[in-house]
């Protein structure tokens, strides 16, 4: 009796031509945000290096290649702009972290119509730039008749021209009105995923109110103070409806910011190349200052841990 041999089984056959895999489905979605995004701030870098203004009578537009950069560096007004940015986000931010801290953490303790005062609180952040800036300026800070008027009357003193002589610091305060319900929504999570034992261990080891505070919260709050830092960052660096209806970046340039300097140069004064290369230039500063800020907050936590 001899042995039959097996047929070696033929290896599956692959199917031939064009397959619609997860990946290849995903190409028209991520083609049409390379084409949104990135194709203006490449042609916004291309502009920057000519000299063009729509508004003189040139026919054709030399390069300069970085001399609107340089430009943009060389005058002092405009360096004041820069430092008004950084300070109107500097001033932003810290305000906001320090009261959405602080209402976070008056927000997770339990007392009667905590429910309402979360909605009071949020309220301002669902208000809209214009609508901010028209209220503030015209219910709050009037000379005349606003509240903050009749309130210094009524105590005595002499009211102020708050949009004249502190122009910087109000906007810092409208824009803070604005995004510390957003800080405090994030934090009070951040506190409610925090669990209960760890602070209850803290206790029975002796930890006051603030070893608390900087080995346990602070060290929970990363994630949200990262998430916080860095969509206020973005979002503040563009403010530029509070300043367009409150000071008209004035008094001089005194609450000029980038967005609203640009818009100047685009809009008003027709120059393509100088604002382009403004408008590189607050790309690059928002990057810069993002990266910064999450850095610092990741160290001072990773200390605060130890």
């Amino acid at each position: 009796m001899t042995a039959q041999a097996i047929p070696a089984s033929s290896p599956p056959t692959t199917r031939q031509g064009f397959r619609f895999t997860p990946s290849v489905m995903m190409w028209p979605a991520l083609l049409y945000l390379i084409l949104t995004t990135q194709a203006p701030f490449f042609l916004t870098i291309y502009y920057s290096f000519f000299q063009r203004n729509l508004q003189l009578p040139m026919e054709s537009y030399p390069f300069v290649g970085l001399d609107n950069y340089i430009g943009l560096f060389k005058d002092p007004q405009n360096l004041s702009v820069i430092w008004n940015t950084l300070v109107l986000t500097g001033g932003v931010l810290i305000i906001t972290l320090v009261l959405g801290g602080l209402l976070a953490m008056l927000l997770n303790r339990p007392f009667m119509g905590r429910a309402l005062v979360r909605t009071i609180l949020i309220s301002s952040f669902l208000i809209m730039p214009v609508v901010t800036a028209v209220v503030w300026k015209n219910l709050l800070l009037n000379y005349d008749y606003g509240f903050f008027s009749w309130l210094i009357k009524a105590f005595g003193g002499s009211p102020v021209a708050w949009l004249t002589v502190h122009p910087m610091a109000t906007v810092i305060t409208m824009v803070s009105w604005e995004w510390t319900p957003f800080a405090m929504l994030i934090l009070l999570t951040g506190l409610q995923s925090l669990p209960d034992d760890q602070i209850e261990a803290a206790r029975l080891d002796g930890a006051n109110p603030w070893q608390e505070f900087r080995h346990i919260v602070l060290p929970h709050w990363t994630q949200a103070l990262e998430v916080v830092i860095l969509l206020e960052t973005l979002n503040v660096l563009q403010v530029y409806g509070e300043i367009a209806i409150s000071t008209a970046g004035g008094p001089g340039v005194a609450s000029t910011n980038l967005p609203y300097y640009i818009s100047q140069k685009l809009l008003v004064e027709g120059n393509i190349g100088v604002g382009s290369a403004a408008g590189v230039v607050a790309v690059i500063l928002t990057n810069l200052l993002a990266v910064f800020m999450l850095r610092l907050i990741n160290r001072n936590t990773q200390v605060g841990g130890h």
